[in-house]
């Protein structure tokens, strides 16, 4: 593309932040702006996959996560009643070395903000956009009636309650899940869990308790743990009111082990309530508008691609700006480069939920004594392996990026070796 942009990004979570970076490096001028008053991550916990991992190299700042996350190298979920093993997916099933790192949503924000802040990039704090004026040119229209612009193009990342998508030429409206969660960022009790696993218990599909080792959330910071415990959001209240002892009785009976971690909450404004919803735009882009992230694609956490996708679309976006001869070419480079990836996962996503968090009956038994046997013979391994790390369907080609080296980097470890060695 010939000139310089001038370019606001309306939402300073990882995919704002993300696109931030590639486009200011790329020489244009960027504004990120955020609506609330003080710019803060929302929520615990979060697994960065190879393809986020392989954006944060990209970027410059794969050595700074590194040092806050957790490496994971296993997903594992047990039926809490038979004791039967119905998840168990390991990235060394996988070729290359790939693997995942569990982080403090605090840490990611840290790292991708002070690489803005460092960058020259300064974030305006309490501006609420409800609205665009696409002309020649596009404005933004705040709450408060503000017009800020002209800009030469705006980039939706105020995640999935966003208002802007509904300027894009084919919006549409997340649908409520039923399940959400109540999540918790505990003090890490590594005493009978592994610390490089995702391990889960699961009381048919209806409940689903997890532990996640997540690392620091900032230098010098203890180590820390994700605990959640999946339930309609609507029955809050009625949890809530049954009191904190008795939730707390319903996690320990299902998983002795987690009293470690329910003996720190002591109420329940510990907790925060998520709910979730799925959507999948059909083309992520307006007149002058760019959508990206949860923004462009909502879902349930249960595949864990949500903030790897939203820094996959950064990614694939700039490398677009960068590639074409006007930002509406762009644009349609970047909706068509994420297009198969983003709608394979969103449907992946879409059909493994009911199996984890649902009402039935018939899933979870199927879940329990058909796919999980299914699941240990090859190639279902390997296949499940690249589900969870989001390179089923290869997203590095097509966004223009080089995949990192995994073995070539000191957290290698001798999973995959270890892998060819488990017992049948």
């Amino acid at each position: 593309m010939g000139g310089k942009l001038e370019i606001a990004i309306c939402g300073a979570g990882p995919a704002g932040l993300a696109a931030a970076l590639y486009l200011k490096r790329a020489g244009h001028r960027v504004t990120i702006f955020e609506k609330f008053d003080k710019v803060a991550p929302v929520g615990s916990g979060l697994i960065l996959q190879p393809t986020g991992l392989t954006v944060l190299h990209d970027l410059g700042l794969f050595g700074q996560i590194m040092d806050l996350g957790s490496r994971i190298d296993r997903l594992h979920g047990i039926d809490a009643t038979s004791g039967r093993t119905v998840l168990d997916v390991r990235y060394g099933a996988l070729a290359g070395g790939r693997f995942g790192l569990a982080v403090h949503r605090s840490a990611l924000f840290g790292v991708l903000e002070t690489a803005t802040r460092r960058e020259g990039l300064a974030i305006e704090t309490g501006v609420d956009v409800e609205g665009l004026d696409v002309g020649e040119r596009a404005m933004l229209i705040c709450t408060d009636g503000r017009r800020i612009g002209p800009f030469d193009l705006i980039i939706d990342a105020t995640g999935a309650r966003s208002r802007l998508r509904h300027f894009a030429d084919a919006p549409c409206e997340p649908t409520a899940l039923a399940y959400g969660a109540f999540w918790a960022s505990l003090d890490w009790r590594g005493e009978g869990f592994d610390e490089r696993a995702l391990l889960q218990r699961y009381d048919k599909a209806s409940v689903m308790v997890g532990v996640l080792p997540i690392g620091s959330p900032k230098p010098g910071a203890g180590r820390m743990a994700a605990f959640f415990w999946s339930l309609k959001p609507e029955t809050a209240q009625q949890v809530q009111a049954a009191g904190i002892e008795a939730w707390k009785e319903r996690i320990v009976r299902l998983w002795p082990e987690c009293e470690a971690f329910t003996e720190q909450i002591d109420g329940f404004d510990q907790l925060t309530l998520a709910r979730y919803g799925h959507h999948t735009m059909k083309v992520p882009a307006g007149r002058r508008l760019a959508v990206i992230g949860d923004a462009a694609h909502s879902t349930s956490p249960q595949l864990g691609q949500g903030a790897n996708m939203a820094l996959l679309d950064a990614a694939a976006l700039a490398r677009a700006l960068g590639s074409s001869k006007d930002v509406e070419a762009a644009l349609t480079r970047y909706a068509r480069t994420r297009r198969r990836h983003v709608r394979v996962f969103q449907m992946l996503s879409r059909m493994f939920t009911p199996f984890y968090q649902s009402d039935s009956t018939l899933l979870p038994f199927l879940r329990d004594r058909l796919v999980a046997t299914l699941a240990t013979i090859p190639p279902a391994p390997q296949i499940l392996a690249a589900l969870v790390a989001g390179t089923v369907v290869d997203p590095f080609e097509a966004t223009g990026l080089a995949e990192l080296d995994w073995r070539a980097h000191p957290a290698a470890s001798t999973e995959a070796k270890d892998w060819q060695k488990r017992p049948a």
